[in-house]
């Protein structure tokens, strides 16, 4: 079995900017390719799992969605990086679905779809609830504090490995 670093997207890997659907509006974060890169060289499978709740409310639709993920892998793939998976839950929350972070099941899905060991894993967001679901799927996790949200809070968890980047989080796991 394979070890995969799970990764949210919006605020994670590209900027969040509310209900993106717009292939237009993807900024990759800066650090983005390095940290993938340096996760690669370490023979770490990349997989994003990604709440899309703007499909559920109406707000923009699949090919949406799917023209959103094919700039995103356009941009990474101009550094030389390409995602081993992509997994989407399109439902609005009060669908009460299986697949919708906090719950497990994207990365459930994804981990018996190209054979990962979650117990060897990692899953990295910038909100709770992308932790929660690395937790509850057996991974350890990373928030990352791309919005300033979670530090100016102060009710991140203690049990919960706070970095400000994808690239601090990328390091710290390279070096766990």
């Amino acid at each position: 079995m394979r070890q995969a670093v799970f990764l949210d997207r919006d605020g994670t890997i590209n900027e969040d900017c509310g209900y993106l659907g717009d292939p237009k509006q993807v900024r990759i974060l800066p650090g983005v390719t390095e940290a993938l890169t340096l996760l690669k060289e370490h023979r770490w499978l990349l997989v994003v799992v990604s709440n899309q709740s703007g499909i559920g409310r109406g707000y923009y639709g699949k090919d949406d969605l799917r023209a959103v993920r094919e700039v995103i892998e356009m941009q990474l793939s101009a550094q030389g990086l390409t995602l081993d998976g992509a997994y989407f839950c399109p439902h609005a929350p009060d669908e009460k679905c299986a697949c919708r972070k906090p719950e497990p099941g994207l990365l459930l899905q994804a981990a018996d779809d190209l054979d990962i060991d979650l117990k060897r894993s990692w899953m990295i967001g910038d909100k709770f609830s992308d932790v929660e679901a690395g937790k509850r799927a057996g991974c350890r996790a990373v928030l990352v504090d791309t919005n300033q949200i979670a530090g100016a809070q102060q009710d991140v968890p203690a049990n919960v490995v706070l970095k400000p980047d994808l690239l601090s989080a990328a390091r710290y796991i390279l070096d766990a």
